[in-house]
C-alpha cells in the first residue's frame, strides 16, 4: 500500500470517526434517539447508519492520533450534545408546565417510571412529555433534527474550531425563555385551580367546622382534570413556539 492509499485510507477513517462523534453526541441528550425505550443495540445500529450517510459531509486532514484529533474528537461531541440538549430543554419545560399543574390540582404524589429518562417523575408531566413527542413526531421533528446534523458538517466543519462562548452563552440565557414558556403552558389552569382554592378558603372562613380536605380534594381534582381538558387545545400552539425558539437557537449554535 502506497502513501497515497495510506493517506486516502487515514481521510476516509477521520470523516467516519468525526461524524460518529457528533452523532453519538447527539444521540445521548437529543428528544426520542436518547429514550431508554430504544434498546442499546438499535441505538448503536442507528448510529452506525447515520455515520455511514454522513461521513462524507466530514473530510479532514487532520492526524487522528495527534492531541488536535484528540481535542478534534471531543469537539465532535460536544457539538451534537449541545444540539440534542437545546432540543430536549423544549420537553424538559413543557413537562415542568405539566408538574406544576399536577401540584396545583394535588396529583404531585402520582409517579410513573419516565421511560425517556430512567426515573419516577409526576403522573401529569409524563402525559404532557409523552403528547409533546408525539406532536414532535408528527411535525416531522426528527426529520429537522437529522437535517440540522447534516447542515452543522457544513457551517461547522470538523476541525479545532467548535461552539463559540457566545453560543455557549446564548444556550444559557434561552434556558431562562423556554423554561418561561413552560410557565405560559401551565398558567392558565393554574390560574384556574387557584381561583377554585380561594373559594375554599372563603368558605373555610365561613364555616370552619366543614372537613375541606374531604370535600376539597375531589373538587380540586375534578375541576383540575376540567382545566386540563380546555387547556390542551392550546398544547399544540405553545410547544410549536418553543419548538421554533429551539431550533432558531440550534441554528445559532452551529452558526447556520
Amino acid at each position: 500500500m502506497n502513501t497515497v492509499e495510506i493517506a486516502s485510507l487515514m481521510s476516509w477513517l477521520g470523516g467516519m470517526l468525526w461524524a460518529l462523534g457528533r452523532i453519538g453526541g447527539l444521540f445521548l441528550l437529543a428528544p426520542v434517539f436518547s429514550a431508554t425505550t430504544i434498546t442499546r443495540q438499535v441505538r448503536v445500529a442507528m448510529v452506525v447508519l447515520f455515520t455511514l450517510v454522513l461521513a462524507p459531509l466530514a473530510p479532514t486532514q487532520l492526524d487522528l492520533f495527534s492531541a488536535g484529533g484528540v481535542a478534534t474528537m471531543v469537539t465532535q461531541v460536544v457539538i451534537g450534545a449541545g444540539i440534542g440538549f437545546v432540543l430536549r430543554l423544549v420537553f424538559e419545560a413543557v413537562a415542568l408546565g405539566g408538574n406544576l399543574i399536577g401540584q396545583s390540582m394535588g396529583l404531585g404524589f402520582a409517579e410513573l417510571i419516565n421511560p425517556t429518562a430512567g426515573g419516577s417523575v409526576p403522573v401529569l408531566g409524563q402525559f404532557y412529555q409523552m403528547l409533546v413527542t408525539l406532536l414532535f413526531v408528527a411535525m416531522d421533528g426528527h426529520l429537522h433534527m437529522i437535517a440540522l446534523l447534516a447542515d452543522s458538517f457544513r457551517t461547522l466543519p470538523p476541525g479545532l474550531a467548535g461552539i463559540t462562548p457566545n453560543g455557549l452563552f446564548a444556550v444559557v440565557a434561552a434556558g431562562s425563555e423556554l423554561f418561561a414558556g413552560a410557565v405560559r403552558v401551565a398558567l392558565p389552569a393554574m390560574t384556574a385551580l387557584l381561583l377554585v382554592n380561594l373559594g375554599f378558603a372563603a368558605i373555610s372562613r365561613a364555616a370552619p367546622s366543614m372537613n375541606l380536605f374531604a370535600v376539597g380534594f375531589p373538587i380540586s381534582i375534578c375541576m383540575g382534570f376540567i382545566a386540563l381538558w380546555l387547556c390542551l387545545r392550546g398544547l399544540a400552539g405553545a410547544f410549536s413556539a418553543l419548538q421554533a425558539q429551539a431550533w432558531s437557537l440550534a441554528r445559532q449554535l452551529i452558526g447556520a
